[in-house]
């Protein structure tokens, strides 16, 4: 995946179709962050930057029109609804709200990657330089360069290989072998686990007990930004 792709942030409670954009979106060239809610979405927006936000209107607890009114007062990051809803009223209201585009569910793939183009073109891009932000930490993905403070962290080249896979696909738990095959490990899964447990000793306040580069018991490992 081409780190200088736009980035989206695809927020749906719907699992399945959130999968199903993650995947036809990345498919089409772009770097996708999925949410499942807005509390889930604020925290994605609090660690990265995001070129286009592709959000559903009806989620549990705050819904995507009271989320859209939010952000607007914060950014300019443009905004597609998604919803079932395609009254006018409906349409005229998440545009009040602030929403750069709206699209009705059911929807053609296509029609929403065209859009999704259409939005770029006219919105300055905001997420040119991919990073990832972990408590104290600042993670630039490009350049595969780690700040504490604002102060350089020295970090390995199997390290930055490491982190960058993980810094990739922040919350999506990837397993050893993937690992091992993304950062160029060579080595068992115990290899993997080393050069795990040498990473938390950089990143986490307590490597006893990690915060962010978590293990998922039977599955690999997962980093999980604020």
């Amino acid at each position: 995946m081409n780190d200088h792709a736009p980035h989206i942030l695809v927020v749906d409670d719907d699992d399945r179709l959130r999968d199903l954009l993650r995947q036809y979106l990345s498919g089409n060239g772009y770097r996708v962050t999925a949410a499942g809610d807005a509390a889930e979405a604020r925290a994605r927006l609090r660690s990265m930057a995001f070129d286009l936000i592709v959000l559903d209107v009806m989620m549990p607890g705050e819904d995507g029109l009271a989320l859209t009114a939010s952000l607007k007062q914060v950014s300019e990051t443009p905004i597609l609804l998604l919803t079932a809803r395609n009254e006018p009223e409906d349409r005229i209201d998440g545009l009040e709200r602030g929403a750069d585009d709206y699209l009705a569910k059911p929807f053609e793939p296509r029609e929403l990657v065209l859009r999704i183009a259409n939005l770029l073109r006219r919105a300055p891009r905001t997420a040119s330089a991919p990073v990832l932000r972990f408590g104290e930490h600042l993670f630039d993905i490009e350049r595969t360069e780690l700040t504490r403070n604002e102060l350089a962290v020295h970090l390995t080249p199997a390290e930055r290989r490491l982190l960058r896979a993980f810094a990739r696909r922040p919350g999506v738990t990837l397993s050893r072998d993937a690992l091992a095959a993304e950062s160029r490990i060579e080595g068992t899964a115990r290899t993997v686990d080393v050069q795990v447990t040498r990473l938390r000793r950089k990143i986490e306040p307590d490597p006893r007990f990690p915060r962010y580069l978590q293990t998922v018991r039977g599955e690999g490992y997962v980093l999980q930004p604020d």
